[in-house]
């Protein structure tokens, strides 16, 4: 047996003890389990992002506080996203749709006060938010490029570990898509270990979170 044919085998009999089909993908277990909000909270929070509490029917309040808290003037938001969650919003905040098909240059999202987004699922034990990039989530370079994010996280999408998040994410069917794993605001560290944040994301992460009834 080659090195290559002898590599090929073990990662079948791996993929075969993680429960994989004969393709390789994942099969999700019955049940995922459920995460504790509380837990991501405190994980989020952790990583220097604000985290916001609402219910649902206060997601719009909650927005529209958040972008008055920060001075926001303008704000991009994917197609897909409910629209009702702009509704609290001044007029002084102009609020831009944009769709998969819209062209915008890094120039002009630089200068965009901050990006509105939902999400997919969330991991409690580690305080990540994925986004699947579906409709309400946006393109990457929507949530990569402004300074600031905007994120809306259900609670019922928030599960325990890791493996949970993957099972979740099989169960929606989201292999062809890009994901983005979003633990905290973006930052980094230098050789002298001085923190620089928003030099490969944004800068500022608010995380709302959605309880529900």
């Amino acid at each position: 047996m080659s090195a290559r044919d002898e590599m090929l085998a073990r990662i079948r009999t791996a993929n075969a003890a993680a429960g994989a089909g004969p393709t390789g993908r994942l099969v999700p277990p019955v049940e995922v389990q459920h995460g504790d909000v509380d837990l991501f909270c405190e994980n989020v929070a952790d990583y220097r992002a604000t985290v916001v509490r609402t219910r649902v029917g206060e997601v719009a309040g909650a927005i529209g506080r958040v972008v008055g808290d920060l001075g926001i003037g303008s704000l991009l938001v994917p197609a897909g996203a409910d629209p009702d969650w702009t509704t609290a919003l001044g007029p002084e905040v102009s609020v831009l749709q944009v769709d998969d098909g819209t062209a915008i240059s890094h120039d002009e999202l630089g200068a965009v006060g901050a990006t509105l987004t939902s999400s997919s699922v969330s991991v409690a034990r580690t305080g990540t938010i994925i986004l699947d990039h579906s409709a309400g989530q946006g393109r990457r370079e929507l949530t990569l490029v402004p300074d600031r994010h905007i994120c809306v996280v259900a609670a019922s999408t928030v599960v325990d570990d890791v493996p949970d998040a993957v099972a979740r994410l099989a169960a929606l069917g989201v292999e062809q898509r890009p994901l983005t794993w979003i633990s905290g605001p973006s930052a980094t560290s230098d050789i002298e270990l001085d923190r620089v944040e928003g030099v490969h994301g944004p800068r500022t992460l608010v995380v709302i979170v959605v309880d529900d009834d």
